[in-house]
């Protein structure tokens, strides 16, 4: 059954070829320290996928959703969806209200992609 926010989401989909969703994380926790909901953005990653052409980008935080434990979850949990949506693991700069953290090393962000490219056809890098 959908949700009433799901709703706009599923009128849309008909008209939409691709769609490149944030997954800001794959934890509950730092979603609702940004404001969202995990839950529903992974609905609308599944419904999408369904229809059409889905690309999911995760920007590296580090301290808050670089540990190789949350991105193989996170992989692992895409592939059950489909192995072949491209996952883009992008690297952070400090900017506007995240000052406090540095940008995400270079090699942390390759050693995370070498790890999501263990469940994924496809898995690239970004801000490097």
């Amino acid at each position: 059954m959908a949700t009433s926010e799901e709703a706009p989401w599923r009128a849309l989909l008909p008209l939409i070829d691709a769609a490149n969703i944030d997954l800001k994380g794959f934890t509950p926790e730092w979603y609702q320290r940004l404001g969202g909901d995990l839950e529903t953005v992974k609905r609308f990653i599944t419904l999408a996928a369904k229809q059409c052409h889905v690309e999911v980008t995760t920007l590296l935080v580090p301290g808050e959703n670089d540990s190789e434990g949350e991105i193989r979850y996170l992989a692992q949990w895409l592939v059950s969806i489909d192995q072949n949506i491209p996952l883009h693991l992008s690297r952070f700069f400090p900017r506007y209200r995240m000052m406090d953290r540095p940008p995400t090393p270079v090699e942390r962000v390759y050693h995370l992609a070498g790890a999501a490219r263990e469940y994924l056809s496809f898995v690239y890098t970004g801000n490097c």
